[in-house]
């Protein structure tokens, strides 16, 4: 039997009940819920990639809000330290692309 792990949002499985099929969960260590956290943020990187929609955006800003509760980031700090960047390099508005020789 296979087995597979993924974290989900925290009403899945109540909801998977609810339809009338069962599941099996358990709370994640703060190692493998750090560890499938970024797993989570890469899952959903791909899904804006494959199929850019506001929803998929939402689900990659959840996951991206829980990495800050987990490593004791505000969101405020984030916002600051993405101005500063900003104010020193620059955003992405201009779509300036960096060529290099092969």
């Amino acid at each position: 039997m296979t087995t597979n792990t993924k974290l989900v949002r925290d009403e899945i499985p109540a909801i998977i009940t609810r339809s009338g099929d069962t599941c099996t969960t358990h709370i994640a260590t703060e190692d493998e819920y750090r560890a499938l956290l970024y797993a989570k943020l890469s899952e959903e990187v791909a899904e804006v990639t494959e199929e850019p929609s506001r929803e998929e955006l939402a689900d990659l800003l959840e996951v991206i809000y829980a990495i800050c509760n987990l490593e004791n980031w505000t969101l405020d700090e984030v916002e600051k330290t993405r101005l500063a960047k900003r104010a020193e390099r620059g955003g992405f508005q201009n779509r300036v692309v960096l060529e290099r020789p092969a």
